[in-house]
């Protein structure tokens, strides 16, 4: 049962309030939708308040091309790339000693707003001094569901070799796909949620001593995961490339795709391991949305403060891609305790779900 270690994070400098961005978008968008005034709810209903980015409010009013977002992509996210990996290795919170790059086995660098060849964990390598030996695994395209499906290969990863240190680094810099000429209602919602962020995340195999490591009272261990992609689905989430950059789709009906099948497969999961939702203490869910996680509620039958963590995450960032999910991991690493039990699930483009299942020990 592979070992939740440490997590650490690291933003943007600036960071705008949603009052902010809701003035500015109703400047962008008022030509294009005779019921502007209607659409703007979706600012303060979200839920959402602030957010990060790499970016000042004056540089998305500009136009750019796909190589200038591209190379500032490249440029931050090496940049918060390397700080949330040492936010990481050196956590007080969560390790009684610092962890040593050089002690890191692979890294898993998810990301899905940027590209870049060699990808971004080569060129953190010739920042930190990772061994020359460590393997990389970048994964590009997953989306929403990238941090949970890199937690997932990272335990994979850590079953095949137990001996194994592992990161799992979630880049995701949403606000760098923005396109001001995209009067799309799909642009228009997510410039009411996408913000910019980096989480990495330390995972370690059974024969690695986590107790001399780590200093959380209850560790987390993953004792399973699983995988699910939707057939005949690929128009609900994802991006459309375009020449100049990548133009965001986002379908109406991913609420209701929760509701409905996403249900059926969490408790067959559950089932193979003689679990149900009623038996888990914590509920990880990416908070894709207000209204993604009020339909995880109903579809699931959970009680509301389930999704506190999911909400204050998504109150005080945003949606920040597949990093977003490992935020609220995060929060359960130290509130949770000995033998209770927590289901991790993300959705992204596929149309995919991830499910973990977790327990404290």
């Amino acid at each position: 049962m592979p070992a939740i270690l440490s997590i650490g994070d690291a933003f943007p400098p600036f960071v705008l309030q949603q009052e902010e961005i809701m003035h500015f978008s109703k400047r962008l968008f008022s030509e294009s939708f005779q019921d502007i005034e209607r659409l703007l709810h979706v600012f303060p209903h979200g839920q959402v308040q602030k957010r990060y980015f790499v970016k000042d409010l004056d540089w998305y009013q500009q136009d750019h091309t796909f190589v200038e977002k591209n190379n500032a992509f490249i440029k931050s996210a090496i940049e918060l790339g390397s700080e949330a990996i040492t936010n990481c290795l050196h956590n007080d919170t969560f390790l009684k000693r610092q962890i040593a790059c050089e002690e890191i086995d692979a890294i898993f660098l998810i990301t899905s707003t940027g590209i870049a060849t060699p990808s971004i964990e080569a060129r953190i390598m010739n920042i930190l001094p990772f061994s020359e030996k460590t393997k990389r695994i970048p994964l590009w395209g997953l989306g929403c569901a990238g941090g949970a499906a890199g937690l997932s290969r990272a335990f994979e990863y850590c079953k095949a070799y137990p001996e194994a240190k592992v990161l799992v680094l979630a880049i995701e810099l949403c606000s760098l796909t923005f396109q001001r000429h995209d009067h799309s209602k799909s642009n228009l919602i997510g410039t009411s949620l996408f913000g910019d962020g980096v989480v990495c995340v330390l995972v370690a195999g059974d024969e690695v001593e986590t107790e001399t490591i780590c200093s959380l009272a209850s560790i987390p261990k993953i004792l399973a995961t699983q995988s699910t992609t939707m057939r005949n689905s690929l128009d609900v989430m994802g991006w459309e490339v375009k020449n100049d950059g990548l133009y965001v789709v986002f379908s109406k009906d991913i609420p209701a795709i929760v509701e409905k099948w996403l249900k059926p497969i969490v408790g067959q999961f559950l089932r193979e391991h003689h679990l149900t939702i009623e038996s888990m203490d914590h509920f990880i869910a990416h908070p894709g949305g207000k209204k993604v996680l009020d339909a995880y509620v109903k579809a699931l039958q959970l009680e509301p403060s389930m999704v506190d963590s999911s909400f204050h995450v998504l109150k005080n960032y945003g949606n920040i891609s597949s990093a977003t999910v490992l935020l609220v991991l995060k929060a359960f690493l130290q509130k949770a305790s000995a033998n209770e039990w927590g289901l991790c699930t993300s959705l992204g483009p596929g149309f995919s779900s991830e499910l973990l299942l977790i327990r404290w020990e």
